[in-house]
């Protein structure tokens, strides 16, 4: 035996050695599980609360406004409301996700889940004017039929029960299609991102 190898060298030491470093990386591990049991991940109920109680208003409106005014009988009124709302929800969006990027904004996941649906309540109403005064849509009669619609074009399910057949129909569903690659994508994007980044931040102030 070379006299100038370490205790190591022993095999009983080295086993012990090993078999403590394998100990404390247990130890390690169970102390982080411990830490994130003794802090589990805290739920921001006033931002919740606040999200559900703004989808409720958003329906509501959406199901109780009335409707009938727009149309046919002011035709530069209803666009003129359709591009007006749709141009500050697109501003607004826009907003929250230059915030993210620059990490000024506040509660972005809570916000871009509401322009979100905010978009979708815009598209469905507007689905129904157009329903309700031409024959645009096939299969399309109710608030509800509209809001279904408008869904499953953004989930780019189509199922085929409701169908634009008229002109600017069309034109508005490509509208929609469009506007669902640039601005729902990009928000719920940046939504996701911000998610796994504070996860990650988390993760890492435990260890």
């Amino acid at each position: 035996m070379d006299p100038h190898r370490g205790l190591d060298a022993v095999p009983g030491r080295a086993g012990l050695t090993r078999t403590g470093d394998v100990g404390e990386r247990a130890g390690a591990g169970r102390g982080r599980l411990g830490g994130m049991a003794e802090n589990p991940p805290t739920v921001d109920v006033r931002a919740w609360l606040w999200l559900l109680g703004a989808f409720a208003l958003l329906m509501t409106g959406y199901f109780t406004l009335p409707l009938h005014w727009l149309g046919d009988r002011r035709p530069v009124l209803s666009w003129s409301v359709f591009a007006g709302a749709l141009t500050g929800l697109s501003w607004l969006m826009l907003a929250k996700i230059v915030g993210v990027i620059r990490g000024t904004a506040k509660r972005p996941v809570y916000w871009l889940a509401f322009l979100i649906c905010l978009a979708v309540t815009i598209f469905s109403a507007t689905y129904f004017v157009l329903g309700s005064h031409k024959a645009e849509f096939a299969g399309l009669e109710t608030r509800l039929d509209a809001l279904y619609f408008t869904v499953v074009t953004l989930a780019t399910v189509g199922y085929g029960d409701i169908t634009p057949s008229g002109q600017v129909a069309r034109l508005l569903v490509v509208l929609q299609i469009g506007y669902n690659f640039v601005f729902l994508a990009a928000a719920a994007g940046t939504a996701s991102r911000t998610v796994r980044g504070s996860v990650e931040k988390r993760i890492h102030r435990q260890e």
